[in-house]
């Protein structure tokens, strides 16, 4: 599985992991799981209410209209979903997954109804446009992220609570930098840096440290100045914790 490299405004190093081919599918089917029972419910609802058999009597045109309405909530439910609820929707919840703009940037309204308008040839064309997309492009891309610039991450983190930012220093820590060069990042900047830190570390990928290292030496103007990059990095998550906390 390929990696979505993001370079935040702080220019810290950013990983997700884009939604697999199978998560994306599951969460579609959920959406469509949800969709079907709504048309099924509606359909029952106007049955035993009587409003069927009204609409049965009216012209061609009146009926379109009145179905055209009670379909909306189907029409439009990714675009809505998405918009009101940053790139989510209820299938998407379920298999942790959102859209995020590849840039870094969260996405806009008008990217969410780029990729809305391109389901009528990613999915109700038959699938195929969208499901070769997918398996074919380098973030399980289809053809709508590619228009808008998104991509479906998921969000399922492999770390546990030790891996957040929290680290215990004592009242009598002392820290190796000042509270100006450390607090130019934010707590997710922080986030970030430590669960690279520890990517790097579980796979000894030496050009991820190394990367990490000079971007954060880039964003607090300064050059490491302990013996490895490892104890600079777990320096500068100590200090913003002490900063942070007091």
């Amino acid at each position: 599985m390929s990696r979505l490299y993001i370079t935040t405004t702080q220019n810290v190093p950013l990983f997700f992991t884009p939604a697999s081919v199978g998560e994306r599918m599951l969460g579609y089917l959920a959406d469509m799981i949800i969709k079907f029972s709504y048309l099924v419910s509606m359909y029952y609802l106007l049955k035993y209410t009587g409003v069927k058999n009204i609409v049965d009597t009216w012209d061609t045109w009146s009926a379109m209209a009145f179905v055209f309405v009670v379909l909306i909530p189907v029409i439009f439910y990714s675009l809505a979903c998405e918009s009101l609820m940053e790139g989510r929707t209820f299938g998407k919840m379920l298999m942790k997954t959102r859209v995020v703009k590849i840039d870094g940037y969260q996405a806009s309204p008008a990217d969410y109804f780029i990729r809305w308008i391109f389901r009528l040839i990613d999915m109700d064309a038959g699938y195929i446009a969208g499901l070769l997309s997918m398996l074919l492009s380098k973030h399980t891309q289809r053809l709508g992220d590619m228009a808008a610039g998104t991509a479906v991450i998921t969000e399922k983190s492999k770390y546990n609570i030790s891996h957040t930012i929290l680290m215990d220093v004592g009242k009598d820590y002392q820290p190796a930098f000042s509270r100006a060069q450390i607090l130019r990042f934010s707590d997710n900047d922080m986030r970030i840096v430590k669960e690279n830190m520890m990517d790097a570390l579980k796979n000894s990928d030496a050009h991820l440290m190394s990367r990490l290292c000079a971007k954060i030496e880039s964003v607090m103007q300064t050059e490491n100045p302990l013996p490895s990059q490892q104890e600079y990095i777990a320096k500068v998550i100590e200090d913003y914790n002490y900063y942070t906390g007091e």
